[in-house]
């Protein structure tokens, strides 16, 4: 009987390590010093959907900035496993064009699980203890999703970029179509009616690189704008919440955007 208590102490000992391992923030990367360039700022375009100039508006006031580029780092907490995992990662994106990403989930703050992952010229990678693929499909098509959904931090590029195309639906909503191929994707995208800020985007996306279906995949903000969420349908709950520690745009990204790590 000793022994079956002891055994049960040690057990619930070790799930509560792991579970405090697990609150435990990492903390923030910082961005690297890079070369700038001044940012310019532009009067908002006309013709846009209502909800959009709204949203444009309420972030920006009546001059949106022109961005180039963008390095942002922060903190989260992603589900790869079922399990939250608390996070930290930095994200470089030529607008509209290329992105990297670096992300490491940590336990007591000390990282044990790193993904690299990006798009560069057309052609997606994802490098993880999880699995390692170039150029796959399926995973360009979700990259190119994500590249354009990820504007929700510098959406400027919404309505400075040529090739986004906005179509009004209603009064909260409106349809946001991006380049892919020669077909390309739609996202409908809801704004919250009392603020007038992003509340969700949906657009259909494949999650891996065997799937013959895509699947509905949502990214959404919380009413302060201060965290975004990605959700697939058919899981129902969010998988990934980040938030934003530093925010930078119009660097010479170069060669940093064709790094690894942070």
């Amino acid at each position: 009987m000793k022994v079956i208590i002891t055994i049960a102490i040690a057990v619930v000992a070790l799930f509560a390590i792991g579970w405090i391992g697990l609150q435990v923030k990492p903390q923030p990367f910082s961005i690297p010093q890079l070369d700038r360039t001044p940012t310019r700022t532009i009067t908002i375009p006309a013709g846009l959907p209502a909800p959009v100039e709204r949203f444009l508006r309420a972030t920006y006031g009546d001059q949106i900035p022109q961005v180039q580029t963008v390095v942002l780092t922060g903190r989260g907490r992603m589900r790869p496993f079922g399990i939250w995992l608390p996070v930290r990662y930095v994200m470089i994106h030529n607008a509209g064009s290329d992105y990297r990403h670096y992300f490491e989930a940590t336990f007591f703050g000390v990282p044990f699980l790193r993904v690299n992952e990006g798009y560069i010229d057309g052609q997606s990678f994802f490098e993880s203890p999880m699995g390692t693929y170039y150029n796959d499909p399926n995973t360009n098509q979700a990259a190119n999703l994500a590249l354009w959904a990820e504007g929700a931090w510098f959406p400027s590029i919404w309505a400075t970029d040529v090739r986004a195309r906005w179509q009004a639906v209603d009064d909260n909503t409106a349809l946001l179509t991006v380049p892919w191929g020669d077909e390309p994707e739609t996202f409908v995208v809801r704004f919250n009616p009392e603020t007038g800020l992003l509340a969700t985007m949906e657009a259909m996306r494949f999650r891996a690189p065997n799937d013959k279906d895509k699947i509905l995949w949502i990214t959404s903000s919380s009413p302060d704008g201060s965290t975004a969420y990605a959700t697939w349908m058919d899981d129902g709950k969010p998988w990934l919440a980040l938030s934003l520690d530093q925010f930078s745009v119009n660097l010479d990204v170069s060669q940093y955007i064709r790094a690894r790590g942070k």
